[in-house]
């Protein structure tokens, strides 16, 4: 089939899913998931002003923020005010080069003007770790600024999409996400289409100064979280939209399994001092995201085709924007998955 054909053929597909996913009766649209709440619908918004693209959300030793990266390459802090208003102020940024980061949203800038995405606090030193997609992992004082590197290449490459971290403040160690060891965070599509698995997970002692890969041939990896007890360790595989657990400590310790598979594509994962889960999901998995992740061959093939079919691919995915918190309750087994936990949901769409 000749390249033109092979456009022709799946842009005509991508017309027919579009048009049914248009109709009143949404025959394609994202399922629902049953168990479910709208509890989201009344939460507070903090509009950020003047940027886009918050991601991480982590507040500091004293309690202060939250604090979130945006996609113009600053970490914000939010600044709450006595009248129970507040607003955004500038915290840190990943890099010094920034006569040109001008625009809220430039993805073609993203390598010179960094993208933070992952946040955390080392609690006794008040310092903030910041995984940025582009710059590798950083870090800067308490009182912001300008991040200096911690984490910028591994086996002698530049790193090419970190994610997100946590911090075990036991054992002195940063455990953190490298999504792609073949596409940056604004190719992330493409990662997502071709069902790239160069993902790692790794280790960064911060006395010795030695990164260890710990797993790899992840399938987006994503968001990480420490569990509890710190013997063991939640990784989100966005494409596989599940979470994989990696055993630290114990009988168990080097081995790895699946901890539960979920409805949708996840994102961060936070931990909460019940030793509970709470995951993000970028968007819910309906019938043309199972179909496009299916079979890597008609990914490749729209990736081949044109960045239109590309971006056409996303929004049917992520139509209907769901904003979607799933929770999971530690030691309650789900019966239809023995080993694996029960999970309690929250939507909003």
């Amino acid at each position: 089939m000749n390249k033109n054909l092979l456009l022709v053929v799946t842009t005509t597909l991508v017309a027919i899913v579009s048009i049914f996913l248009t109709s009143p009766t949404n025959l394609l649209g994202p399922p629902t998931i049953p168990s479910s709440h709208d509890h989201l619908h009344s939460a507070k918004i903090l509009h950020v002003s003047g940027a886009v693209g918050p991601e991480s959300l982590v507040f500091d030793p004293n309690g202060e923020g939250p604090y979130t990266g945006v996609a113009d390459g600053r970490v914000l802090k939010w600044i709450a005010g006595d009248d129970g208003n507040g607003s955004w102020a500038d915290f840190a940024a990943t890099t010094s080069n920034r006569n040109e980061c001008v625009r809220p949203f430039a993805p073609e800038m993203e390598h010179v003007c960094g993208r933070p995405l992952g946040l955390r606090f080392d609690k006794k030193t008040g310092n903030l770790y910041i995984a940025d997609a582009y710059l590798g992992l950083q870090v800067v004082g308490p009182t912001g600024g300008l991040a200096t590197p911690v984490v910028t290449e591994l086996e002698g490459q530049p790193m090419r999409f970190t994610n997100d971290l946590d911090i075990d403040e036991q054992e002195d160690v940063i455990y953190f996400t490298d999504t792609s060891t073949v596409y940056q965070r604004r190719q992330f599509m493409l990662s997502l289409l071709t069902k790239d698995k160069t993902g790692r997970l790794l280790k960064y002692d911060k006395s010795s100064k030695e990164v260890t890969v710990l797993a790899r041939g992840l399938a987006f990896a994503n968001g990480v979280a420490l569990s509890k007890d710190s013997t063991f360790l939640l990784v989100a595989e966005t494409t596989s939209c599940r979470i994989l657990r990696f055993w630290l400590h114990g009988p168990n310790a080097g081995k790895s399994d699946v901890f539960t598979e979920l409805p949708g594509f996840p994102d961060n994962i936070r931990r909460n001092s019940k030793g509970e889960f709470w995951v993000a999901l970028h968007s819910k998995k309906g019938l043309f995201a199972k179909v496009m992740l299916s079979n890597s061959w008609i990914g490749k093939n729209i990736v081949k085709t044109s960045t239109q079919l590309q971006a056409t691919a996303l929004v049917i995915i992520r139509r209907k924007g769901t904003c979607n918190c799933h929770k999971a309750e530690r030691g309650r087994e789900n019966p239809a998955s023995p080993g694996r936990l029960r999970w309690k949901n929250i939507k909003v769409y």
